[in-house]
């Protein structure tokens, strides 16, 4: 009985509202259906960048915690390094620091240790900070994009609707209001989609952001302990003490200026 009632009823409710997205899409053509499926793209798309940004980001979060409460404490920064994971971004950034300054002594024109070391260390620092940022160009276009390409659909359906309406001569509202408004679906499409990139875009843009300067925070320190042999280091904020460093004359590579006492 139930069965015959709701078989009954669906070609009742079907028969009072024949507007709706699957009608748009059937009666826009291949174009309606073109711009559908860019739409579900870019949003499918957009959702698979935001997640593995905030994994990456969250990742990198997690490093950056362990990194004040065991790097410091180790004896050089090649013991520390070794504390760290193996991907870790500031392990790249010591590693990195590490090669500048064996590299220094190979040099054959003056360059200021000091100088040699920052560039290395800012380097990396750009080479994470440009991984991170990977995928947000799409999601600001995307942002600025889909209500376009929405407002296209929306432009196509209302033109064919017109035409419907013109060739079959009657102008009703009636005949008018359902067409023209089962063709705005597809800029509400374009804003369904292109709001959730804008957050997105803006949110990860402001955790790239910390997360920079965090990472800006830690080469600085890592300069520092090169430049003077493991003396100066960090002030620890869990209030641990570091492991004590006996400090070493500087010596300068013969030919050069502005050498650098190495550090392990």
């Amino acid at each position: 009985m139930f069965t015959t009632i709701l078989a009954a009823a669906a070609p009742a409710a079907a028969e009072a509202n024949p507007y709706g997205l699957e009608a748009a899409l059937r009666e826009g053509g291949l174009i309606s259906q073109t711009v559908f499926g860019i739409l579900v793209l870019m949003s499918v798309v957009s959702f698979y960048i935001l997640f593995s940004k905030l994994f990456e980001q969250q990742k990198i979060i997690g490093q950056g915690k362990r990194v004040r409460q065991a790097f410091w404490s180790s004896n050089s920064l090649r013991e520390g390094s070794a504390k760290l994971e193996k991907n870790s971004a500031y392990k790249q950034i010591v590693d990195d620091g590490l090669a500048a300054q064996e590299q220094h002594s190979k040099l054959t024109d003056p360059v200021e240790a000091h100088d040699w070391l920052h560039g290395s260390l800012a380097r990396s620092e750009a080479a994470i900070n440009s991984k991170l940022g990977g995928g947000l160009a799409f999601l600001a276009t995307v942002g600025s994009v889909s209500p376009f390409i929405g407002l296209f659909g929306t432009v196509i359906g209302i033109y064919r609707a017109l035409v419907k309406i013109g060739a079959s001569g009657q102008a009703s509202i009636d005949k008018v209001a359902g067409p023209v408004g089962e063709a705005l679906i597809m800029t509400a499409l374009g804003l369904v989609v292109a709001v959730p990139a804008v957050l997105s875009y803006n949110w990860l843009q402001r955790r790239n952001k910390s997360i920079a300067e965090d990472l800006s925070a830690f080469s600085n320190d890592v300069l520092g302990f090169l430049a003077s042999n493991g003396a100066v280091r960090p002030i620890l904020a869990s209030g641990a003490k570091p492991a004590p460093v006996k400090p070493v004359t500087p010596t300068t590579t013969a030919g050069q200026t502005g050498g650098v006492p190495r550090a392990n």
